[in-house]
């Protein structure tokens, strides 16, 4: 077969009359390839190989297997539900035409066959085959770019977090196990509140993974902050510690101004790293930092990185203070429970203790107890 031969198109001729396979066959074979079949099992079974018929002519009084039945079967299959069905029969009642065209046939051509018309209906039938196959593939092809770059906008986001996570962690006494474990915290936290009638609208899928890559800039205004101050062994001054709560205040504007140099709206992973950086620090009563939010004021974004930052600085040993155990920590975020936190934030917490205990276990610091 030759190469002009190959490009032509495939028509699948069926029906249960030899005579009629033969006329069908003699009409079409100048213009197409043409594969015959005596019945719907045999039909099936060439539409389902490659390659596949660009048209099917098919009869529908047959016996075993009506074209009406083929026709379901050929639709129902997603390698060959595109393929165009023409149906050919001697009913000609618009009741059975309707039915025909209500199965997906694109057309209804009625014996005794008119020469003709029949080869202008494949001739149009396979054009608009070449058509939409054009466009599928151009689809497909505009589907798998998008896809390709938005891979790589995500990446360049998880890249993007991660090093200005890493800067703030150099000048901190805290680890990236902190930065590791809080983040499991945020998403264990954002996973049990997701179908909770005050989160379940917020908390999708693209949300809690964004939570997720967020939460390691909660401290990211720490860069701001002096050494003296930052890493200092002891207990701060009232007036040390002032300086240090200005923390999440430089956080914020940073990402925010970061925001403002991107054009159209707002990248959501910036909104969640600025909403956590700024308001983590703020307590249900009203009584925390920077703005003495209160209640609903506050982003569930910071409201779980509350709670999840207050556990790891509890459990965690520092230079100032020993490590405190899974239970006492417990206690603490539980008489927390409506003035600190959250009272449902809280309450999914509790639910999530063995979760918390092995997330700090997987991610503990070397010198963790």
């Amino acid at each position: 077969m030759t190469d002009a031969e190959v490009r032509r198109p495939l028509v699948l001729v069926v029906d249960d009359t030899p005579d009629n396979l033969m006329l069908m066959a003699g009409l079409l074979k100048e213009s197409y390839r043409v594969k015959v079949a005596s019945g719907g099992e045999k039909a099936l079974r060439i539409a389902q190989t490659a390659p596949a018929p660009d048209l099917i002519l098919l009869d529908i009084m047959m016996p075993d297997m009506d074209g009406y039945a083929v026709c379901r079967r050929l639709k129902a299959d997603a390698a060959t539900r595109d393929i165009p069905v023409v149906f050919l029969t001697a009913l000609s009642e618009q009741a059975d035409e309707q039915a025909g065209l209500e199965l997906g046939a694109v057309d209804y051509i009625t014996k005794p066959i008119s020469a003709p018309i029949l080869l202008a209906r494949v001739r149009n039938h396979i054009r608009l085959k070449e058509a939409a196959d054009y466009i599928r593939d151009k689809n497909l092809f505009l589907e798998a770019e998008v896809e390709r770059r938005t891979a790589h906008v995500r990446a360049i986001q998880d890249v993007t977090i991660m090093a200005l996570a890493s800067l703030a962690e150099t000048r901190d006494n805290e680890t990236g196990s902190h930065i590791l474990r809080t983040q499991h915290y945020v998403r264990a936290l954002a996973e049990e509140l997701r179908h909770h009638p005050r989160f379940a609208a917020f908390l999708t899928d693209g949300v809690i993974d964004l939570l997720y890559k967020s939460a390691p800039l909660h401290d990211i205004g720490k860069v701001g902050i002096p050494d003296a101050i930052l890493l200092k062994p002891g207990k701060l001054t009232p007036e040390e510690w002032d300086i240090m709560k200005t923390h999440a205040t430089l956080g914020s504007d940073s990402l925010a101004r970061a925001e403002d140099r991107l054009e159209g709206d707002t990248p959501s992973f910036l909104r969640f790293a600025r909403e956590i950086a700024d308001a983590h620090h703020e307590k249900w009563d009203g009584s925390g930092y920077p703005r003495g939010l209160k209640g609903e004021e506050i982003p569930v974004s910071a409201r779980l990185m509350a709670l999840a930052d207050v556990y790891d600085a509890l459990i965690s040993r520092r230079v100032y203070k020993e490590p405190m155990s899974h239970e006492q920590a417990m206690a603490i975020i539980l008489d927390g429970r409506g003035r600190h936190f959250d009272p449902d934030v809280v309450d999914a917490f509790r639910r999530l203790a063995g979760r918390f205990q092995e997330i700090a276990e997987r991610y503990a610091d070397q010198t963790m107890s």
